[in-house]
């Protein structure tokens, strides 16, 4: 998939249609929200697993230490700049970070299946 510039102009329009688990992870996840870890954490399945920057994380004790590392590590913004349902359990979702993090700027692709209305993978990569 291809990260479109300037950001696609219904992709705020599209994400407003997305599962309610997937809403709710990026909601949870966005820096400028105050988060929630048991909301957040209500958007994965048990045994859900996430990938972010090489390192996998399973089930809610993980996922929860690695979205609190993240969130105390670096302040950034986020715009989604696309959407796209990729199948009827798969979506994708890229989004354009600005913060203090190394390189400071960052297009990410969060990609999400989804079982039973909760997320039980999520892949984030470049």
């Amino acid at each position: 998939m291809t990260i479109q510039t300037p950001p696609d102009p219904t992709a705020a329009d599209m994400a407003k249609h997305l599962p309610a688990a997937i809403t709710r992870y990026l909601r949870e996840a966005d820096p400028q929200h105050k988060a929630n870890a048991h909301d957040l954490l209500s958007a994965f399945a048990a045994d859900a697993i996430v990938i972010d920057n090489g390192n996998t994380y399973t089930g809610h004790d993980e996922i929860h230490r690695w979205r609190e590392a993240e969130a105390s590590e670096y302040t950034y913004t986020v715009e989604i700049s696309h959407v796209e349902k990729l199948n009827d359990t798969q979506y994708a979702v890229a989004s354009h970070l600005e913060g203090d993090f190394p390189g400071g700027v960052v297009d990410v692709i969060y990609r999400f299946t989804l079982a039973d209305g909760l997320i039980t993978r999520l892949e984030i990569a470049p």
